[in-house]
């Protein structure tokens, strides 16, 4: 009876220090409210959106966060930063929706179209009913191989 009562003290303790520390102090890792940026993005205001989410990256490491600056640093016409970040979203979370269909959309508008075929690809495996991400990243393939 005896390491019950210390196995269940020790969870509670635990249980206490992490409960401590999540208040005390916010993780990097949490989800950033990117409603903001997101509304500009919608609206087009890549820039906006930008200068919304670049402080964020001081204290946030979030595969979203990451993707979303890709996106408009792309949109903005800095392709070489925008590879940077789609890496990193990707490096958090391989299978990122998202990141794919945009690193996707990338590699058509760089001519690398067998790269965003694999991004196809994965997302097909990824959305084996459909997703928009992935019809997304198909209408760009296919506009680019009419051109």
């Amino acid at each position: 009876m005896r390491p019950c009562v210390v196995g269940l003290s020790m969870v509670l303790l635990l249980g206490a220090v992490s409960g401590a520390l999540a208040a005390d102090s916010p993780s990097p890792y949490a989800p950033p409210d990117l409603t903001v940026a997101r509304a500009k993005i919608r609206a087009q205001d890549y820039a906006g959106a930008l200068a919304t989410m670049k402080p964020m990256l001081n204290n946030t490491i979030h595969a979203d966060l990451y993707n979303l600056v890709g996106f408009c640093l792309r949109k903005t016409g800095d392709r070489q930063q925008a590879w940077v970040y789609y890496d990193k979203a990707l490096a958090l979370d391989p299978n990122h929706l998202g990141t794919l269909e945009y690193q996707g959309e990338l590699f058509v508008e760089s001519g690398q179209m067998e790269k965003a075929r694999r991004n196809e690809a994965q997302l097909t495996i990824l959305c084996p009913k459909g997703c928009e991400e992935l019809d997304d990243l198909r209408a760009a393939i296919a506009k680019a191989s009419k051109s």
